[in-house]
């Protein structure tokens, strides 16, 4: 397919930058393929979509409080890092703009300082030096990753809003943004409604983001991200399947772990590991038969992702009605339901 078919209807006016509160209070646009329909519905009705026996399987992820500011040494110039990937021994893969020299320091606090150990096309390393361990570091003084779309500054209270309810492993530089529409009481309610609750973790990485940039989407390959199908949401799945409910993903994030679970054996199996899955219109899914997900940008792979579930001209329609209708768009905006 060629990347021009994905240049979907979008207003930039329409990214939100702050998060509807309460969380489950979002609106959210049903899709159904079968028949055509789009039904404008809010999150917090999600109880009434769904029915007793569907599961629904969100993503655990924790986000790394991973975007610092530190100095150049010896000059003094600003500069921002994220801090994407932690390779053991004090080594972090990290992203930041500018010239850099092989043994650059960079300060960031009292005794704090990164070294600069490669810089080339394809990755930037660095080494920590710091009195405490560098994961305490970052939850005391880094501050969340808000996506570069979101023209402010983190906040005190991004370290909250950008956190799902379901974040327990720490691990992303990004949230699984269709988990942060849920909120004790929704999740409570699906519950009494008869729907399960199952987890697995995909560490959100820069494979999420990496921009599409080849004229055939097929030629486009995905950055590696680390995730875990424990046994645990294996036997959930097995369960529901086996009695004819629904596993309904929450967040790309969540299609990509369990497909990639499928894939390696034919049928889902628990995994651990990385994954590439890069999923476009024509892939046939194995687990997930509906997904709950947040508006995405034109020509990403997010937005191949959920067209190859919806079908293309059906999101295309989606999402011109979302437009017309001033949905809000991205990390912090509304959601779409795809049944």
């Amino acid at each position: 397919m060629q990347l021009s078919e994905f240049d979907f209807p979008f207003d930039p006016l329409l990214i939100a930058t702050h998060p509807c509160l309460p969380r489950d209070h979002a609106r959210l646009l049903v899709l159904q393929p079968l028949d055509g329909s789009l039904t404008h519905r809010c999150v917090d009705e999600l109880p009434d979509l769904l029915q007793p026996g569907d599961l629904l399987v969100v993503n655990n992820t924790k986000v790394l409080a991973a975007r610092v500011v530190g100095r150049k040494s010896p000059s003094g110039t600003e500069v921002e890092i994220l801090f994407v990937k932690d390779l053991g021994d004090a080594v972090w893969e990290v992203l930041i703009k500018g010239t850099f020299r092989l043994g650059q320091k960079i300060e960031m606090g009292a005794g704090v300082f990164a070294l600069i150990i490669e810089r080339g096309a394809r990755r930037t390393t660095v080494r920590i030096e710091s009195p405490i361990p560098w994961s305490e570091w970052l939850r005391q003084h880094g501050r969340m990753p808000l996506p570069p779309y979101v023209k402010r500054a983190p906040t005190d209270q991004d370290r909250q809003w950008y956190q799902t309810l379901f974040a327990e492993h720490e691990g992303a530089i990004a949230a699984p943004t269709a988990g942060l529409h849920f909120t004790p009481e929704l999740v409570t309610r699906l519950q009494q409604r008869g729907v399960g609750l199952a987890t697995v973790t995909l560490h959100v990485g820069v494979g999420t983001f990496k921009p599409v940039t080849v004229d055939h989407i097929e030629d486009h390959q995905m950055g590696a991200e680390w995730i875990e199908v424990g046994a645990e949401a294996v036997h959930a799945i097995e369960q529901v399947r086996g009695k004819g409910g629904r596993i309904v993903a929450v967040g790309t994030t969540v299609v990509r772990a369990l497909e990639t679970a499928a894939r390696a054996e034919g049928r889902i199996r628990s995994y651990r590991g990385e994954t590439e899955m890069f999923m476009t219109p024509g892939f046939r899914f194995k687990v997930v038969d509906a997904l709950l997900t947040n508006f995405h940008m034109p020509r990403t792979t997010l937005l191949m992702l959920v067209a190859a579930l919806a079908g293309t001209e059906f999101l295309r329609r989606a999402y011109a009605e979302a437009v017309r209708e001033r949905y809000r768009f991205y990390s912090y905006g509304d959601a779409m339901l795809i049944l």
